[in-house]
């Protein structure tokens, strides 16, 4: 007796991993480059956590409406790709199972039994068996913008909430410092669990985030301490 396919493969952690990676990324990088900026313009404390608090909401709200409205657009072109696909189906089902015998025969499969397997596919779901092999849309995969939407904001909330809470806590003379050092840290841990989520090696996923967080870190306070000393 066979059993069911039970195994959960990583790519379908891909719609919510990417978003979270990228939220609380862009939440770490955005607001303790903010801070920093802010601090290296010789800005008072309160200005700093203004600007910091600030950021963090404008920057979840811009997440979560970014992610909507792009992850929107892919999921409006997959609708017209699948009401295209249907009504071809119903127009010419049979030229339809010779295209999809013809990408099974692509893959290696010889001419019979692409056509029986394609003939099969068809018989149980003609649509289904289309989206996947033809349009490369599965259930895996398949664009959801709320889901994309309301993860990106919460990840950068909390993201942006660690630097923030450095700022809340250190004094004025030790903000970049600590909030560089601490912001660093937390997109190292960040990079290390997003590659490990997603099945990459954990030290290339950690150094490649840190550096870019602290590329980006290095040009706001460079920019900020140049407007402060010429303001």
């Amino acid at each position: 007796m066979s059993r069911l396919h039970t195994e959960r493969h990583l790519v379908s952690r891909i719609g919510w991993l990417r978003a979270a990676v990228l939220g609380a990324n862009d939440g770490i990088v955005s607001t303790a480059s903010l801070i920093v900026g802010v601090a290296a313009a010789a800005g008072k404390p309160s200005e700093i956590l203004v600007a910091g608090v600030a950021g963090l909401v404008a920057g979840a709200m811009s997440m979560a409406a970014g992610e909507y409205v792009s992850v929107s657009s892919q999921s409006d072109t997959e609708t017209a790709d699948l009401a295209r696909e249907r009504a071809e189906l119903e127009a010419d089902p049979s030229a339809e199972a010779n295209e999809l015998a013809g990408i099974y025969m692509a893959r290696g499969l010889d001419a019979e039994t692409a056509a029986k397997v394609a003939g099969q596919l068809m018989a149980r779901d003609a649509l289904g068996a289309h989206a996947h092999d033809e349009l490369g849309i599965s259930q895996m995969t398949a664009a959801r913008p709320i889901q994309a939407a309301l993860t990106s904001a919460a990840t950068f909330t909390a993201g942006a909430a660690a630097p923030l809470a450095i700022a809340s806590f250190a004094p004025l003379s030790s903000i970049t410092p600590l909030v560089s050092i601490g912001s660093l840290i937390f997109l190292a841990v960040l990079g290390a669990i997003g590659a490990a989520a997603g099945g990459a090696p954990v030290m290339k996923g950690a150094l490649r985030v840190t550096f870019w967080g602290a590329f980006a870190m290095a040009a706001t306070a460079g920019i900020g301490a140049l407007v402060g000393a010429n303001v």
